[in-house]
């Protein structure tokens, strides 16, 4: 997570799709850079409205504006499931070696997630807050170009964004009967993503 403080803009980290990038890009400019652990890395929004928020009107922000990225609910998947194929995994529940895409997404859609497919939600990530705390710029990862020229006009600087942090290539190949549970099951991700910005 990203905070720039005189811009009143906070860039929040969803996991694959392309924080890394963004944050080596942008991080030297930010007023607070969060970095680690994992969970403050990756805060969601309700994670923000708890910890951060709180903090910031505090120092006078009454409202800071909160942008973020999502992916398409399968890509996603994709990017997840070949990040996890890698030798550092290899022997852990988490590790995706040995199945393929297809059997990863199933696992995914079921009920009781295994530890290799608990990857979380990218519509639970910015669900909004009872509070009305919610992401108010969201956009699409596939627009990225929407996204570093937003951010461009935001920060009054140009954003160049280096490859970061990129999965190695494995097949994902999905059976439409797969991708019918997965849309059915996860209908909200899709949703989320629908509705975010593509220009």
């Amino acid at each position: 997570m990203l905070v720039f403080w005189k811009h009143r803009l906070v860039l929040l980290s969803v996991p694959k799709t392309g924080s890394s990038a963004l944050e080596q890009a942008l991080a030297s400019d930010a007023s607070m850079a969060v970095l680690d652990p994992p969970e403050l890395k990756h805060a969601p929004i309700y994670r923000y409205n708890r910890f951060f928020r709180p903090m910031f009107e505090k120092m006078g922000a009454d409202r800071m504006d909160i942008v973020a990225v999502v992916r398409e609910p399968v890509d996603w998947l994709g990017s997840w499931y070949r990040y996890r194929q890698r030798d550092f995994l290899s022997g852990r529940p988490e590790s995706t070696q040995g199945m393929d895409f297809d059997a990863f997404c199933r696992a995914y859609a079921s009920g009781d997630r295994p530890d290799f497919a608990d990857v979380g939600s990218q519509a639970k990530f910015v669900e909004p807050r009872p509070n009305g705390v919610a992401v108010t710029h969201l956009f699409r990862y596939e627009a990225m170009d929407a996204v570093t020229a937003f951010l461009s006009e935001r920060l009054q600087r140009s954003v160049a964004l280096p490859r970061a942090n990129v999965s190695p290539r494995a097949p994902l190949d999905l059976s439409a009967e797969t991708e019918a549970l997965l849309r059915r099951r996860c209908a909200a991700d899709f949703e989320v993503w629908a509705g975010a910005r593509s220009a």
